[in-house]
């Protein structure tokens, strides 16, 4: 089984193209679903935020308070890498028993969608690495509009994540998302083709 690690930036188009290889029956394992799940009211990973940031980091439900917890993250390496110390581990776990369930089933591929493939060392466990790109312009762009921050605010998340730029040299394909919707349509089908196709 080829497994493929699919990275990108912040508003680089990463989840479009893991829908588009979705629809082509590519079975795709979600760092950040995974996230979202083991981040659930009540669970460890929950807990052990809490612990390592403060209560403020929750809703009066148990749920974390996101917003708050970006806040301190993006504002401070050390508390971001911290953070990532409790979540990371986890999701590795996870992604892999999720990864392995594939490999049982026979599947010819698997593509770990993780947005820190290469920051959290994991582009070295993987067979191939997929990057999807768009101009730093454009990335700044898309998030302003995506999500209602300033251009400051935009700039100082895209500047906590390594940049594309850097994240290319680490390609095997690079996924041009600079183009229309079907151009890079176009790219994911080929890409797919050329893994299954083997």
């Amino acid at each position: 089984m080829v497994v493929i690690g699919l990275t990108g930036g912040i508003a680089s188009g990463k989840s479009t193209v893991s829908r588009m290889l979705r629809e082509l029956g590519a079975p795709v394992v979600d760092a950040d679903a995974i996230v979202h799940e083991l981040q659930q009211p009540g669970k460890p990973v929950t807990q052990a935020i809490a612990r390592a940031f403060g209560p403020e980091v929750l809703h009066p439900d148990g749920s974390l308070n996101r917003p708050a917890l970006s806040r301190i993250v993006f504002a401070d390496a050390a508390r971001r890498k911290a953070l990532e110390a409790i979540v990371h581990p986890a999701v590795r776990e996870e992604m892999w028993r999720q990864g392995e369930q594939y490999r049982a089933a026979g599947r010819p591929a698997v593509v770990l969608d993780v947005p820190l493939l290469i920051e959290s060392q994991l582009h070295r466990t993987v067979d191939r690495v997929w990057v999807v790109y768009i101009d730093k312009e454009s990335q700044l762009a898309r998030l302003v509009a995506r999500d209602g921050l300033t251009p400051e605010q935009a700039a100082q998340r895209m500047a906590a994540q390594m940049s594309l730029e850097e994240k290319r040299s680490f390609a095997d394909l690079v996924i041009d998302n600079r183009g229309t919707v079907d151009q890079t349509r176009q790219q994911v089908e080929l890409a797919w083709q050329d893994v299954t196709q083997m």
